[in-house]
């Protein structure tokens, strides 16, 4: 039997990523930055008077972004060692300037750096997009705000909310995530060229002991790579804490959307809101009728897997071996970009969902009546009080009658008649009109068509104003 596409496929990359943030990750970009670390870095010693010449520059960069793969991947199945295999390559292709390549530089000099290049572009990306899923449920919020709803504790019925304020809990989570993301991505800093254990020897030795120099190379392949700052001290490598915080960050995403979409998946069961479910999906290949929830428990099931990823941060930076060690190095290649890549895909996946909720008011409006005469019985008591009545007399009325309907309700699965017990009972004196005006549920959402409106005003539109972003084109999903 011919097995068609034999080789496993990463379903991060075939079924949920966007083309851009697979672009970030990419060898190829990977590679081409490599290229650009030397010659920058290059350019910058040439600056500070290393004979380099105006050839050698031109040369590496006709070919910068004309990677010899083949050339590489021979040399590296001898050297066992990527980079020196890339070097070789590189060289081959510019003969004039393969003396000058890597000058002076370390493997990490081109791998951690394109590392925090890569990292600090995924940021920028999951920026965007972020902006995007908080426009999206701002709108959702502000929308709904007005909508009486059940609220929950202990997935128990509780007092009122409405719909938006509900959403406004979601919202917030995501901002707090999108703070600690613009705060990671303002505070990210470059490695820069500080050689084999940290302490810039073989630039000190290139540049005769001149450390005012060694410190301007540092700075200048910094500025040429777009960074303002760098980081102070390094082993060969720059600190793993560095990962764990950035991949906190998008566990703090992960955290939020599991949230949020299991809520979601509650809300389908209970039928009063729906995500988008379209004309030709099939729910189940047996039950043909089914609407499953199949966006938001992908959404969670992704999220989950970033959160264990953190994790898996946090434990090389705890191992790791004074200045460098290299047990970090597959680890990482694996952990880094799959954890944007599934944050990537759950952003997209979210703003799919929020782009097209379905809410069902009558059926939110079913499952109020169900529960609000049990809500309002405070307040039918003292307006029975203001009509002559005996509070005490009427409070044991009403935890009869209720015990009663409560009775009817769970063990004969019929409608809950409080509401005409109160309204046949004499000694509480209320006509059905008061008793209908008393359970009208916009009286019992407290602030939260208000809370919901300053939310929005005061915390999310000056985010929306402040960052740049571009409405997306398309919130369709990959499959």
């Amino acid at each position: 039997m011919k097995i068609e596409k034999p080789n496993y496929e990463n379903p991060l990359v075939e079924r949920y990523a966007s083309r851009e943030m697979l672009t970030v990750f990419s060898a190829d970009n990977k590679f081409r930055t490599w290229r650009k670390l030397w010659i920058a870095l290059a350019r910058a010693e040439q600056s500070l008077g290393l004979p380099i010449d105006d050839e050698q520059i031109k040369e590496m960069e006709f070919y910068q972004d004309d990677i010899n793969y083949e050339v590489a991947k021979e040399k590296e199945k001898e050297t066992r060692h990527d980079v020196m295999a890339h070097v070789f390559a590189f060289g081959q292709q510019c003969p004039k300037a393969m003396p000058i390549i890597h000058l002076g530089a370390t493997s990490a000099y081109v791998g951690d750096n394109t590392d925090l290049i890569q990292i600090r572009e995924a940021l920028m990306l999951l920026s965007e997009k972020m902006l995007r899923l908080m426009d999206a449920m701002s709108h959702f919020c502000l929308r709904y705000k007005d909508l009486p709803t059940l609220g929950f504790t202990h997935f128990q019925p509780a007092q009122l909310t409405t719909v938006g304020k509900r959403g406004c809990l979601w919202l917030y989570d995501l901002l707090m995530d999108f703070e600690n993301l613009q705060y990671q991505l303002q505070r990210l800093k470059f490695r820069g060229v500080k050689g084999t254990t940290g302490t810039q020897a073989s630039f000190l030795k290139l540049f005769e002991g001149d450390h005012e120099r060694v410190e301007l190379l540092d700075k200048k392949v910094a500025e040429i790579m777009g960074f303002n700052d760098r980081i102070p001290v390094t082993g060969q490598t720059y600190t793993r804490k560095i990962d764990f915080e950035v991949l906190s960050v998008l566990s703090g995403i992960a955290q939020s959307l599991h949230k949020t979409t299991n809520d979601l998946r509650l809300l389908q069961h209970l039928k009063e809101i729906e995500e988008p479910f379209e004309v030709g999906q099939v729910g189940s290949s047996a039950m043909a009728y089914k609407r499953n929830p199949m966006r938001s428990e992908r959404i969670a099931s992704l999220c989950r897997w970033v959160i264990a990823l953190q994790q898996n941060a946090a434990m090389t930076q705890a191992t790791q071996w004074f200045e460098r060690t290299l047990d970090d190095s597959a680890n990482r290649r694996l952990t880094i970009p799959e954890s944007f890549l599934a944050i990537d895909a759950v952003l997209d996946i979210a703003l799919n969902v929020f782009s097209g909720l379905v809410v069902y008011e009558k059926m939110i409006g079913a499952h109020i009546d169900l529960e609000l005469p049990f809500m309002a019985t405070e307040n039918i008591m003292m307006a029975a009080v203001k009509r002559g009545g005996d509070r005490q007399q009427l409070h044991e009325q009403i935890r009869l009658h209720s015990m009663k309907a409560a009775e009817r309700v769970k063990k004969e699965g019929k409608s809950n008649d409080l509401i005409q017990r109160i309204a046949d009972d004499p000694q509480f004196g209320l006509t059905q009109n008061d008793l209908a005006h008393l359970l009208e549920a916009g009286q019992y959402v407290g602030r939260a068509p208000e809370q919901t409106s300053k939310f929005i005003e005061t915390e999310i539109l000056p985010i929306l104003q402040k960052y740049p972003w571009t409405p997306a084109t398309s919130s369709d999903l990959n499959v």
